[in-house]
């Protein structure tokens, strides 16, 4: 009987609590290779909310993070500058490098570009004159044809000729 009164302050007190936060511990940021010879995995958090298990239907799963590895560490072979320097570092691909640029060079591709022009435009005359050759040797071909075919008229008259002169 002596616990009666307290239980209406043990109420209270429980009212009274404030809930805990609970903090949920972020993966860190992977440090950065200072070498660069390595590119870092790379994670993934997925926050799933509340799901009933599809093997069993009698389990519930709360929300909760599921980290996943997107791209895992991998080496990294992009060119660049040699460490350690000496002998066997990798000479640079001159497609990517700038040209040098001074008057001879500058005079030198304009000449080449005068000259490829120039070849162009020949190009082009020779293709019209190639063309027209093309032309004449149909009709060529086609005045041989008509010729041969005369010939062979001509050859039969004379023939036919011949045999009436023969038979008078």
């Amino acid at each position: 009987m002596k616990l009666l009164p307290l239980i209406p302050v043990l109420f209270l007190t429980a009212c009274s609590a404030t809930p805990k936060l609970a903090v949920r511990p972020q993966m860190p940021q992977p440090a950065p290779d200072e070498a660069g010879l390595r590119h870092p995995e790379m994670l993934h958090a997925y926050h799933v909310g509340r799901y009933a298990d599809p093997d069993d239907g009698a389990l519930m799963h709360e929300q909760h993070v599921v980290y996943r590895i997107e791209e895992t560490a991998r080496w990294d072979l992009r060119p660049g500058v040699n460490p350690m320097g000496g002998p066997y570092a990798v000479p640079r691909d001159a497609a990517f490098s700038p040209t040098p640029v001074n008057d001879a060079i500058l005079a030198e591709v304009n000449s080449q570009r005068l000259a490829t022009t120039q070849i162009e435009a020949q190009a082009k005359i020779l293709s019209a004159a190639l063309a027209q050759f093309q032309s004449a040797l149909q009709s060529a071909k086609s005045n041989l044809q008509e010729t041969a075919a005369l010939r062979a008229a001509v050859n039969d008259l004379k023939q036919r000729l011949d045999a009436i002169e023969a038979a008078q």
